[in-house]
C-alpha cells in the first residue's frame, strides 16, 4: 500500500505530503523518515513531527486552511478535500452561519490564525459549539488544541492520499 509513497524521490514524497499538511518542515521530516510499513507508522510519525514544529511552522500550514464556513477556492487536491471536509457547514441554518463568520473574526482577533477544526465528520452546530468554548482558552492551552486538530486532519488526508495513490 505504501510502496509507491516510499519509492518516491524526496522532493516528491515532500510535494505529496503538503498536500496533507503544508508546513514544508513537516513534510521535509516525514518524507525523511521513510520507509514506513503501513498506515499507521505513517500517521504515528506524522503526530510526532507535528508535535515537535515551531510555532512559525504550525502557522505555515494554518495559512493554508480557510476559514469554517469559507469554501476553498481552486482545483489542487486540498482545496477538494477542505470543501468536502467543510461539508457539515453546507446545510448550516442562517443564523449559525452567521455567528461562525462572527466567532471566526473573534477568534482571529484573539489569538492572530485561524480556527483550525477536524471538519470532517462535524455538523455546523457542533463546530460553532467549539470554537465558542475555544474562544475562551488561554493562548497556551489553544496552541495545544490547534496541533492536535492539526494532527487529526493530517491524518485524514494521508489516509485519502494513500487511497488515492494505492488504486
Amino acid at each position: 500500500m505504501l510502496d509507491w509513497f516510499n519509492a518516491l524521490a524526496p522532493e516528491k514524497a515532500e510535494a505529496e505530503l503538503l498536500a496533507c499538511c503544508a508546513s514544508r518542515a513537516w513534510a521535509k521530516a516525514v518524507a525523511g523518515r521513510r520507509p514506513y510499513g503501513d498506515l499507521a507508522a505513517l500517521t504515528a510519525a506524522a503526530r510526532a513531527e507535528i508535535a515537535g514544529l515551531s510555532w512559525a511552522d504550525v502557522e505555515e500550514a494554518l495559512n493554508a486552511h480557510p476559514r469554517i464556513g469559507d469554501r476553498a477556492a481552486g482545483e489542487s487536491r486540498e482545496a477538494g478535500w477542505s470543501r468536502r471536509e467543510q461539508a457539515g457547514m453546507a446545510d448550516a441554518a442562517e443564523e449559525t452561519a452567521r455567528a461562525m463568520a462572527e466567532g471566526n473574526l473573534a477568534y482571529e482577533e484573539r489569538f492572530g490564525h485561524v480556527f483550525l477544526i477536524r471538519a470532517a465528520g462535524r455538523g455546523a452546530e457542533e463546530m460553532l459549539a467549539e470554537l465558542r468554548r475555544r474562544l475562551g482558552n488561554d493562548p497556551e492551552t489553544e496552541r495545544a488544541e490547534v496541533r492536535g486538530q492539526l494532527a487529526g486532519i493530517t491524518e485524514l488526508r494521508l489516509a485519502k492520499l494513500l487511497g488515492e495513490e494505492a488504486r
